[in-house]
């Protein structure tokens, strides 16, 4: 079985997915640090969850080689 192309290329996609997706939320650091410390946490929660969203279609095109 010959290994497959797209794992390394999936593997660097979550890489600049997980990069762009933090510098994006960091550069709303500076309004969301003026928040009640309850809706901050709730924010960054909820951010720290939704990254997850692209990753089911990705790793299954990694595995199988179809979005879907």
């Amino acid at each position: 079985m010959n290994p497959s192309w797209r794992k390394p290329v999936g593997m660097l996609a979550i890489l600049l997915l997980i990069t762009i997706w933090c510098a994006l939320i960091v550069s709303f650091s500076a309004t969301i640090g003026g928040w009640h410390p309850v809706a901050q946490l709730v924010f960054y929660l909820v951010t720290g969850i939704i990254w997850i969203t692209p990753l089911k279609p990705l790793l299954r095109w990694m595995e199988t080689g179809r979005w879907r």
